[in-house]
């Protein structure tokens, strides 16, 4: 019997895309749906094969750095202002 893990040392670059493209179209290469649960063990399958082999920001749902909203700096919109600071 084939373990998760003995599946994850098996995807190869290619299959990862065929994997990744499945979920994103649901839909097998030879058209058939994916069930939810094929799409769960395929998302699962993707993420764990990313985590091995694709830097941090390549991978699924990254969102890069974050920050408190309440420490960013408000960006003055130059364009449209009614201000002296415009640039038309």
């Amino acid at each position: 019997m084939t373990t998760f893990i003995d599946m994850l040392r098996n995807i190869t670059p290619d299959i990862y895309q065929s994997l990744k493209l499945a979920v994103e179209i649901g839909k097998w290469p030879d058209g058939r749906k994916l069930t939810q649960e094929q799409k769960e063990l395929c998302l699962q399958a993707m993420i764990a094969w990313e985590q091995d082999n694709l830097p941090e920001e390549e991978r699924t749902g990254y969102m890069g750095p974050q920050s408190c909203k309440s420490q960013q700096k408000d960006v003055p919109n130059i364009l449209f202002s009614t201000g002296s600071e415009t640039l038309h």
